[in-house]
């Protein structure tokens, strides 16, 4: 005799034999967590002498796996909480003519809870630039089964959408932010033990800046090689902070900053290179943006040039010396040499000019003529006489003319008989010594 029972694509034959007692099935563990394996095990006790015994497993009448085999053992992947709790095991022999079944037994499936729900945000850290896509994760740390996400938006919690799925993690996306999406939100999840909240994460919906404005100022209406200009740069909307870049032609001149908005400045002294265009560049993350190019025409190049090829002050000042030290040696030098040439140039007749030869006798016609009139200041030394004679031309009437003449004669006798001494005598034009 023998019975039919199939199962869902396997249909095994089973021969009706007879068995010694039922056997007992155990679950190994006997309380498995969900979405772990599980081990089926049929006993039963076969007499002295043994039969060839084939096992079956079935779950609700229904086999599992391939059919029936030799092995007492069944090995269950994964079993999930959703799946039917009774199972079955069946033995049989083929010399024997029945089968013994099992005692159905219940297994306990434990599911883990939900548990450190929290929502993270592409791009990281809550910021977005207007217009682009927001991604809301929202992730357990652990739980086992389906898990239901929820999506909500503000601190009262508008639902924004919901996932069931086997998996820790799930996405929510927003593909066009804009301003008004600039909220708190917060997700949930729950796999049948009620939904769990994450903390509320703030988006910061940022505005690209738009196209900067430059100005040149602060040279008091001077453009011209050495003056200071203040370079300013502002975009009228975006939001802060907001990077500022400043460029003559194509060199960057340098950075500058706003970190709460508004614009920025960069002093810059001017050179004679800096004629030209200028322009700046602003970006707060979103793509920069330039502003248009600002010309500046600088004046007083050739002035500018020509100091620039002047010399040095201090060298100025050196050569100017030099020539006035050497103005005054020059005159210095003259001065000396038209004295000593009038000192060297004979005796004192060729100084002062006295009368003809034909003046000097007593009895000459030209008496009345004028004479010299000399100075002496003497020095006595020793032996020595140091004389420094000045002479001077005067005109004599006639009695004061006799009485010269009479009183030199009685002189130049006086001295003819006196003794001889050495007499050393300076002559000086009294014109020089006046």
């Amino acid at each position: 005799m023998s019975n039919h029972k199939c199962c869902p694509g396997v249909c095994v034959s089973v021969f009706s034999l007879v068995l010694p007692s039922h056997p007992v099935l155990e679950a190994s563990p006997s309380k498995p967590v969900e979405g772990h394996s599980v081990t089926l095990t049929c006993k039963i006790h076969l007499p002295a002498q043994r039969q060839s015994v084939q096992f079956c497993f079935s779950c609700n009448d229904n086999f599992l796996g391939s059919g029936c085999s030799s092995s007492p053992k069944l090995q269950i992947p994964a079993l999930w909480r959703k799946w039917p709790d009774y199972y079955q095991c069946i033995a049989v022999t083929t010399s024997l003519t029945t089968n013994r079944w099992s005692l159905p037994i219940r297994i306990p499936v434990q599911r883990i809870p939900v548990s450190d729900v929290s929502l993270k945000t592409r791009p990281p850290g809550g910021r977005v630039m207007e217009g682009n896509r927001l991604v809301l994760i929202c992730s357990v740390a652990n739980a086992t089964g389906n898990i239901t996400y929820l999506w909500y938006r503000g601190a009262r919690g508008s639902n924004l959408g919901t996932k069931t799925q086997h998996s820790l993690t799930a996405e929510f996306e927003i593909a066009e932010v804009k301003r008004s999406d600039a909220q708190q939100y917060y997700c949930a999840a729950d796999n049948g033990y009620g939904p769990v909240p994450s903390e509320l994460v703030s988006i910061d919906i940022r505005v690209p800046v738009s196209r900067p404005v430059l100005t040149l100022g602060g040279a008091g209406g001077r453009a011209v090689p050495g003056a200071l200009v203040e370079l300013r740069c502002e975009a009228p909307g975006g939001s802060p902070p907001i990077f500022y870049r400043f460029f003559h032609e194509a060199v960057a001149l340098g950075n500058a900053s706003a970190p709460s908005g508004g614009g920025a400045s960069l002093n810059l002294s001017l050179r004679a290179e800096h004629s030209g265009a200028f322009s700046c560049e602003a970006s707060n993350g979103g793509g920069a943006q330039r502003s248009a190019a600002v010309p500046l025409n600088l004046t007083g190049l050739a002035a500018a040039e020509n100091r620039r090829r002047l010399p040095p002050s201090g060298v100025a000042a050196w050569l100017l010396g030099c020539l006035g030290l050497l103005t005054v040696a020059l005159i210095v030098c003259y001065w000396l040499k038209r004295r000593i040439g009038r000192q060297l140039d004979g005796p004192v007749g060729s100084l002062c000019r006295p009368v003809s030869q034909e003046s000097s006798y007593l009895n000459s016609p030209d008496s009345e003529q004028p004479l010299p009139v000399y100075e002496n200041v003497s020095a006595v030394s020793g032996n020595e006489v140091y004389s420094l004679v000045y002479c001077t031309q005067q005109e004599l009437d006639p009695a004061a003319a006799q009485h010269r003449r009479t009183h030199k004669t009685s002189e130049v006798s006086s001295e003819r008989s006196s003794k001889p001494r050495n007499i050393n005598i300076t002559y000086v034009d009294y014109g020089d010594t006046m």
